[in-house]
C-alpha cells in the first residue's frame, strides 16, 4: 500500500497538527506514514511540546498537540526530526519527545517508495 510522507518546513504549530491528522488518518487507513520536521520546525518536538492552538483544541473536546502525537506514534506514524533543523534551533537530541528520531533530508527521501505521496506543509 502507498505510504505518506509528510514534510514540515516552517515552525508553525497549525500546520504540524494538520500532518499529524493527515499521518494518522493515513495510518488509520492500513498506511504507512511519516513526517519529516525541516529546519526551525525541529523545535516543534522540543519538550515540552505545546502550541498556542492547545487550549482551544482541548476546548473543542480534540487533543491538544503532545496527545496527538502519542496518539500518532501510538499508530506507528514514524517522527523524523532534521538533525540540521536541530543545530539551526539550538536544540540537542535530549531535549526532542522520546517518540522522535534524528536523520537528514536526504535518508528520508532515498526511503520513499516509488508508488508514496509526498507532501509540504
Amino acid at each position: 500500500m502507498p505510504g505518506l510522507n509528510v514534510i514540515v518546513a516552517s515552525a508553525n504549530g497549525e500546520r504540524f497538527y494538520a500532518a499529524l491528522e493527515a499521518a494518522a488518518a493515513a495510518a488509520a487507513l492500513g498506511r504507512p506514514a511519516r513526517i519529516f520536521l525541516q529546519g526551525p520546525a525541529a523545535a516543534l518536538l522540543r519538550t515540552p511540546v505545546a502550541f498556542a492552538g492547545d487550549a482551544a483544541r482541548r476546548a473543542a473536546g480534540q487533543p491538544d498537540l503532545v496527545s496527538l502525537i502519542a496518539e500518532a506514534t501510538a499508530m506507528d506514524v514514524r517522527l523524523v526530526v532534521c538533525q540540521s533543523g536541530m543545530a539551526l534551533t539550538g536544540m540537542i537530541a535530549s531535549e526532542l519527545v522520546p517518540q522522535v528520531r534524528t536523520g537528514g533530508l536526504v535518508s528520508f527521501l532515498a526511503e520513499i517508495g516509488d508508488a508514496d505521496r509526498l507532501v509540504v506543509y
